[in-house]
């Protein structure tokens, strides 16, 4: 999507901000005991009550309303009975539709008490994410974004999970300029515009540089070690970026 009027922003902040508030809500919930199922319950709640609804149900007919990844899945997760345990690596992914805007955002954190390595990667996937949006300018190359992602992994002694990107947003869940990787690749040779709507959303990992589909069809995981995520969905303009999320 390409933000071209003030009531397109205001549509888009108000889906942004229904999705932060969700996921901070579910964070918050998600205390040892407690199981996946019930933090999606949650945030399906949260949704409808505003009159919005779940992106990937709605787009994919995904088997929740929300994603919620724990240890070594690393994305898309379905929800279940699965209790959470003092420890675990939880990723959240929220994205919903409302009045025909769509919003997406996600956070990786750790149940209870963490790990220096759960730190570590925590802290590193965060910093990505946040560098990334920051170096944001109408005008320069999409691949700017793998750069400062993969710069920042490689620093940290991290992995950048390469099959898990960026994308674009605002009237649907996936759009123009399509997937954004998370790496550099010299040949892609795409601008960002201004008005233009895309998640910024690193996958780093200790171990893994590619994810793999789990047999139930939608989850992703690592092999070896763990992975996080950080995500927010960002209009690019000439000046400072516009996180909406």
């Amino acid at each position: 999507m390409t933000i071209e009027h003030a009531s397109e922003l205001e549509g888009l902040q108000r889906a942004g901000a229904l999705v932060a508030s969700t996921l901070a809500a579910m964070r918050a919930a998600a205390v040892p005991g407690v199981r996946t199922r019930d933090l999606d319950v949650l945030g399906a709640g949260m949704m409808r009550e505003a009159g919005a609804r779940s992106a990937p149900q709605l787009t994919y007919g995904f088997p929740g309303a929300t994603c919620i990844s724990v240890n070594a899945i690393v994305a898309h997760g379905i929800p279940d009975d699965t209790a959470l345990r003092d420890g675990d690596l939880v990723n959240i992914d929220v994205s919903a539709e409302l009045d025909g805007y769509f919003a997406d955002t996600g956070a990786s954190f750790v149940v209870g008490e963490s790990s220096a390595r759960q730190r570590r990667l925590l802290d590193a996937t965060r910093e990505a994410r946040d560098a990334a949006i920051a170096q944001l300018r109408a005008g320069d190359l999409i691949n700017g974004i793998g750069r400062t992602v993969e710069t920042i992994a490689t620093r940290r002694g991290l992995r950048v999970i390469r099959n898990l990107q960026s994308h674009g947003v605002g009237r649907a869940l996936h759009e123009a300029p399509g997937s954004i990787p998370g790496h550099y690749d010299g040949r892609d040779t795409r601008r960002l515009h201004d008005g233009m709507v895309i998640t910024v959303e690193p996958f780093l990992a200790t171990h893994c540089s590619r994810a793999d589909e789990a047999d139930d069809g939608w989850s992703l995981y690592c092999r070896r070690g763990f992975g996080a995520q950080f995500e927010h969905t960002v209009v690019v303009t000439s000046g400072t970026p516009i996180v909406v999320t």
